[in-house]
């Protein structure tokens, strides 16, 4: 798959991950792993990139005496996660031209 298509692809992934409640990298990778292979070293950059894009906030809390990191999507990210399901409609019926039996 394209790089650039698998990016996108990945960060509503991630948006979609947090999207009914909060959340940390690892588990963010746990909740995905049944659905897309990702690892903490490619999800962090992920969530960096959303927050400088406003479409995440992060908020850090002390569990089990460490520091960790708490993931909340934004309206910013509510509406990119709407934004791909138009898109998705689109590239179904893209597939579905290339993939169409020739007659």
């Amino acid at each position: 798959m394209e790089n650039q298509m698998k990016r996108g692809l990945l960060d509503v992934c991630v948006l979609a991950a947090i999207k009914n409640e909060d959340s940390y990298g690892y588990q963010i990778v746990k909740d995905m792993s049944p659905y897309v292979e990702i690892s903490e070293s490619t999800l962090y950059p992920i969530l960096r990139r959303l927050e400088s894009s406003m479409m995440l906030t992060v908020r850090t809390a002390e569990h089990n005496g460490r520091l960790r990191k708490y993931y909340h999507i934004t309206d910013a990210g509510r509406e990119r996660l709407n934004a791909f399901r138009e898109e998705w409609k689109e590239l179904m019926q893209i597939y579905e031209f290339v993939t169409k039996e020739e007659t």
